[in-house]
């Protein structure tokens, strides 16, 4: 689906607030079809990705390590 949305757990250097807002944005513009949205859509468009990665900020922080093999 989004193929260019990056894997950001475990990145090298880690993921930073960037790489979030960048990785949501990515995943909005594909599942609302907009590549830029509207006047009338903005402000729901930016709601939607500012949402996506706060949602993705806590997952990276709250997900266990990855175990060695």
């Amino acid at each position: 689906m989004c193929r260019s949305i990056l894997t950001l757990r475990g990145a090298d250097p880690p993921a930073d607030e960037e790489d979030m807002e960048a990785a949501a944005l990515q995943f909005v513009r594909k599942i609302s079809g907009y590549r830029k949205p509207s006047k009338a859509n903005q402000e729901v468009f930016d709601r939607a990705v500012a949402e996506i990665a706060a949602s993705t900020r806590r997952l990276l922080e709250e997900l266990a390590p990855a175990h060695s093999h």
